[in-house]
């Protein structure tokens, strides 16, 4: 069994060790050793990266059944006795966070009654699944004001090997997968006040900072709801800093551009989504006034081929939804065959036919569509398809085809 230097001194990033096991893990070389300041993936806290002498670690997993820590290697290592480094930069960011996540599950659980069933450490952010549903940004506030009260009184952070009875006298339920002593986490109450119980006392595996003020600041930054559960989204120290900057950036480019203050922001923003409800509605009356208008214009230009009256017109850049308008209105306005394609980078056509008319137009698109590769569909009186892209020349041939096609009797 490694012996784990983490569980004792997670500040300890250097160490040597000897290799007691090579095998072959996921396609890699890996190792096991003697001891290792290594953290393997678990309990929602990704495994170090460092390395073993002049070889990368890329991932430390645990073996189950034994325990082992497996070290998984981009090459092999040679010899048996190999000096690791951790990469304190990850360590040190998965401390903060996985700290960050027992503080403020802690101060959820203290303010909204909300327990933690699940937590997940990720690269950008992590999350804290709570048994409860329905809550808001604005209830969850409190318990964030809290968890950073906690951080600010920068409380010693005490690590503690537990038996089951120790484990009552915190009234904490035993981990049912875990024999022997039983690590806990214990975050003292406030200061000053005598000897108030503990904040919070959680069984945890994983590397924690040794005091509060060392996460630095927690910022929930979303709320999710998932069934009977909400998702809540989090960052801690650097991570929060990161995130603060970012944002800080946009919102200084956001009130630049608009020439206002941060303050003026939230009413700007909304005088302009007025102003653009207002322009869509407007432009979507005047485009319909205008399409209306160049269907009366299109029935103009209607020729008779065969029984029906056909109007057969090629665009550049007309849209599939203008069209669909145009054949409708076209069909509605008289009694007429509407033949439409435009050409972009893709070719878009429509066929309509008047209600009192006989013509089956689908059957004259799946025509179109063979010739020009594309796909559509629909009912005898109208029909819909795309292809694509066309030269207009050819676009325009098959359109004669078809207008030769209903000269037919």
């Amino acid at each position: 069994m490694t012996q784990r230097l983490y569980a004792s001194d997670a500040y300890r990033c250097q160490f040597e060790a000897r290799v007691v096991e090579e095998l072959t893990w996921d396609g890699h070389p890996a190792v096991v050793l003697d001891q290792s300041g290594f953290y393997p993936e678990s309990g929602g806290q990704p495994g170090d990266r460092g390395t073993l002498g002049d070889t990368r670690v890329i991932d430390v997993v645990e073996r189950e059944g034994d325990g082992a820590v497996i070290h998984v290697l981009s090459d092999p290592v040679p010899g048996r006795h190999v000096e690791g480094k951790v990469d304190w930069q990850r360590r040190f960011d998965h401390m903060q966070q996985h700290t960050g996540q027992h503080i403020l599950s802690a101060a959820l659980e203290e303010r909204l009654q909300a327990g933690t069933v699940g937590f997940h450490l990720g690269t950008l952010s992590s999350t804290i699944d709570l048994d409860v549903t329905g809550l808001t940004m604005e209830e969850v506030t409190g318990a964030e004001t809290l968890a950073n009260e906690v951080v600010w009184d920068d409380r010693e952070i005490a690590i503690e090997l537990a038996d089951r009875g120790t484990l009552a006298t915190y009234d904490v339920e035993p981990p049912g997968d875990i024999t022997g002593p039983i690590r806990l986490l214990i975050i003292p109450g406030p200061p000053g006040r005598g000897k108030s119980p503990p904040f919070d006392v959680n069984p945890c595996g994983g590397t924690h900072v040794a005091r509060t003020g060392e996460v630095g600041t927690i910022k929930i930054v979303d709320l999710e709801r998932r069934g009977s559960e909400t998702r809540v989204t989090f960052v801690c120290g650097a991570r929060a800093l990161r995130d603060y900057r970012e944002k800080h950036d946009t919102l200084t480019a956001l009130t630049s551009r608009m020439t206002v203050g941060y303050w003026e922001l939230d009413g700007a923003i909304q005088r302009l989504q007025d102003e653009s409800r207002e322009l869509f509605r407007t432009q979507r009356e005047l485009r319909q006034e205008l399409l209306d208008l160049q269907a009366r214009q299109l029935l103009t230009t209607a020729e008779t081929q065969g029984r029906y009256a056909v109007v057969g017109q090629v665009w550049r850049d007309r849209s599939a939804d203008d069209l669909r308008i145009l054949a409708r209105k076209l069909v509605d306005y008289s009694a007429v065959v509407a033949l439409l394609f435009s050409v972009d980078d893709r070719t878009h056509y429509c066929f309509a036919r008047a209600e009192a008319l006989d013509l089956n137009v689908n059957e004259l698109l799946q025509q179109a569509c063979r010739r020009l590769g594309g796909k559509g569909g629909g009912r005898p009186d109208v029909a819909q398809g795309s292809a694509p892209a066309t030269p207009l020349s050819d676009v325009k041939d098959l359109l004669d085809e078809l207008l030769t096609e209903l000269e037919r009797p």
